[in-house]
Order: structure tokens, then C-alpha cells, then sequence
């Protein structure tokens, strides 16, 4: 779960990291009455959303007059903001944090992330802030400093010493720059995210060390130690598909692809949508329903696959273990006749009661493709989309 730079500060300013003054404002005339709380002759407007390359799409915004917050505001409120990681589609921006500005002498990129080579948390520095560490690393390799953390003993004091003083800080720093990396630190550990970034962590003139920006990611399993952190999603932010899913107790990602996958278990849905790959298709999702593939489970994860308007078919791979092919064939009839979808469904059982799960297809007197393999299912519902697609081809051309 990923939260807005807004929340991350607040959040990692509890743990004693140094951050700028700055509100929050669902308008552009709350936007410039923020301004005016802050004080000062200078603020930044920021769009809040979950997307990095936020200044580039237009999305950060320095303003010297409560006007220039209200213009900044009124050209960001209700527009889609398109970045290199929102895709094409964008990410709408419903509200603002207005920041006083500060002087700025030098930028340090620091994030923290598992790595799972050695299994610790890495931070990651870099003299070279304010850029996005793939073009660091590309541009600025050497710049880089990577210290893995100990998780028996946590970050020591020592240790977060010799980060500062490989990023080139002046000795009165120093004790600030640790503060701020065991800050981080402890945010990282102590609620269970799976990444910290802020870029830039500036030193301002006035010797001080803020974190100008912030991002931070959380384990979604880990949530429920959390409720503090969990009450910070903005489901707005996210891909509809993937929210209904998550309320719903299923696991989902929506991908680019036209063919729905309906399977039970993580690495047989990865399976799943290889094979459709080798067959010339492309999957529209992944979807692991889980081990208790109740018929009711099934009908919601149709449901769901079926919401997706670029879904033209729809493959169910089913291998029985904890679950039981009877069950899951009850699911697929109930909710081909609920749903009744107009799409060709492909299904293939194995597993518990497999011979059961069959009969119930075949009874039920609907037009299911029915597969023996993984391979064969993946090949029938790439050729039912096919044949799908150049029916609708040839009937356009008729009319």
C-alpha cells in the first residue's frame, strides 16, 4: 500500500526526521489560506499523488504570492496528471500540500528497501538528490553508497556515521544525519513498509537537514498490526479493479491483456499466464482466488474479471488440492448464469473430485469450452478470442 508524500512526512516526522512546514487543501481557495497560515514570501504547490516525476508532469508548482497558490491550484484540481509511472491513463488530483520553501544549499537522494539477496534492509544514498535513482545509477554510479542493516541489532550509530560521511557531509551535520537515517530507519522497521524514499533530503543553508520529499510503501499482509497506517489509503489513487478485489478477499493485478484468468494459487496463475503468452495471447490479470474456492468465491472473482472491459475471454484453471473441483464447477455454472457473459469461458479441472466437477459442467447445458491441459486451455482460449475477433471484424465490414 503505497501513501501520499503528505502522510509519509508526517509519518516519519514522528520519528524525528526534519521536514518543512506545509498544509494540506482540497481547494485552491483553502490552497492560498494555507499560505497565508505558513507565512513567509515563498511556497510549493504539490499535486498529492501516488506517482514519482510529479514536477516534470506539471505537478509541483513554486509560488510567490497567495494568487500564483490559487492559479497553481485551480490549472491542478480535477485533471488527470500524467507521468512515466502512471501510464497514459494518469492518476486525478484531488488535493494539494502547500509547503513553505527553504533554501536550498545541496540535494541527497536516501531510500531503504528489502533486498532479497542478502534478506536485510539496504539504504541507498546518493550525493546526486533530486533525480530518480535509475538515472543516478545510470549517470552517477559512483555516487552511490549501499549499506545492508543488521536486523538482530538495527542501524547503528557508527554505521549511519560512515553513510554521512561517504555523502560528503561537513562534520557539524553529522549528528543530524544520523537522526534522520535512524529515523528512517525505525519508521521502516517498526511499520512494517517495504520501502522509504526521500529525494531530496536537502541541507538548507541554514544547516539544516529536511526531507523535501517522501514516499513510503507498506507490506498490505502487515496492515493489520497497523490500523494507524492502514486508515492512510487512498483508494482514488488506486486501480479500481485491484480495490474492488482487495475488498473482497482476492488477489489481483490488472494487466494490459484481453484474456481473464481465474485460478487457484499464485505460482499456477504465473504458470497460468505464461502459457497464454506461449499460446500468441495476452492475460488480462492475475488472479489467485485462494485455497477455499467456495462457489461464492467463485461467482465474485467472475464478477470481478468480467467488470474489466477489455476481458474477451475468460480461462479457469482449477488444480484441486485444499479445494475441490466440484465446488469450483458449481461456482462456474452459478455465475455463468448470473453473469451471463457473452464471451467464450474456458475451464480446466484437476484435482480432488475432478470426475464430479466435470458432470456438473456437462449438466449444466452451458456452452463451456472444457480443457484436459493447462497447454490445450491456454491454446482454446486464445483461439476463441481469435475466432471472436474475427467474427466482429467481419461484421463490421458487412455493415
Amino acid at each position: 500500500m503505497d501513501i501520499h508524500e503528505y502522510q509519509a512526512k508526517e509519518v516519519l516526522s514522528n520519528f524525528g526526521v526534519g521536514t518543512a512546514p506545509g498544509a494540506l487543501a482540497y481547494s485552491p481557495e483553502q490552497a492560498a489560506y494555507r499560505g497565508r497560515e505558513l507565512g513567509g514570501e515563498k511556497w510549493v504547490v504539490k499535486a498529492q499523488v501516488h506517482a514519482g516525476g510529479r514536477g516534470k508532469a506539471g505537478g509541483v508548482k513554486i509560488c510567490e504570492s497567495e494568487h500564483d497558490i490559487q492559479a497553481a491550484c485551480e490549472d491542478m484540481f480535477g485533471r488527470k496528471l500524467v507521468t512515466h509511472q502512471t501510464g497514459p491513463e494518469g492518476k486525478g488530483i484531488y488535493r494539494v500540500y502547500v509547503e513553505a520553501a527553504v533554501p536550498i544549499e545541496r540535494e541527497i537522494y536516501l531510500g531503504l528497501v528489502l533486498d532479497r539477496t542478502s534478506q536485510r534492509v539496504m539504504i541507498v544514498a546518493s550525493s546526486e538528490g533530486g533525480m530518480e535513482i535509475e538515472e543516478i545509477s545510470a549517470e552517477r554510479p559512483d555516487s552511490i553508497v549501499r549499506s545492508n542493516v543488521e536486523p538482530a541489532v538495527g542501524l547503528q550509530d557508527f554505521q549511519a556515521r560512515e553513510i554521512a560521511f561517504k555523502l560528503g557531509l561537513e562534520a557539524a551535520l553529522i549528528p543530524q544525519m544520523v537522526r534522520t537515517l535512524k529515523g528512517c530507519y525505525r519508521a521502516f522497521r517498526d511499520l512494517d513498509a517495504t520501502m522509504v524514499e526521500v529525494n531530496p533530503l536537502v541541507v538548507t543553508s541554514d544547516n539544516r537537514i529536511l526531507a523535501l520529499d517522501a514516499k513510503m510503501t507498506f507490506d498490505d499482509n502487515a496492515l493489520f498490526r497497523h490500523p494507524q497506517i492502514s486508515e492512510l489509503r487512498d483508494k482514488s489513487q488506486e486501480d479500481p479493479r485491484e480495490s474492488r478485489a482487495a475488498d473482497r478477499g482476492l488477489s489481483y493485478v490488472g494487466l494490459d491483456g484481453n484474456i481473464g484468468c481465474i485460478v487457484n494459487g499464485a505460482g499456477l496463475a504465473m504458470a497460468t499466464m505464461d502459457t497464454i503468452k506461449l499460446a500468441g495471447g495476452e492475460p488480462a490479470n492475475f488472479l489467485d482466488i485462494g485455497g477455499g474456492a467456495t462457489p461464492e468465491r467463485v461467482v465474485k472473482a467472475f464478477r470481478l474479471v468480467m467488470s474489466d472491459d477489455k476481458v474477451q475471454a475468460v480461462l479457469v484453471n482449477i488444480f484441486a488440492g485444499i479445494n475441490r473441483c466440484d465446488w469450483v464447477a458449481e461456482g462456474v455454472v452459478q455465475a455463468l448464469r448470473e453473469v451471463q457473459p457473452d464471451l467464450p469461458v474456458i475451464v480446466r479441472l484437476a484435482g480432488t473430485n475432478v470426475e464430479e466437477g466435470q458432470k456438473i459442467l456437462a449438466k449444466s447445458g452451458l456452452p463451456i469450452i472444457r480443457a484436459g491441459t493447462l497447454t490445450e486451455a491456454a491454446e482454446r482460449a486464445v483461439g476463441a478470442w481469435q475466432n471472436d475477433l474475427t467474427q466482429a471484424t467481419r461484421m463490421r465490414a458487412v455493415t
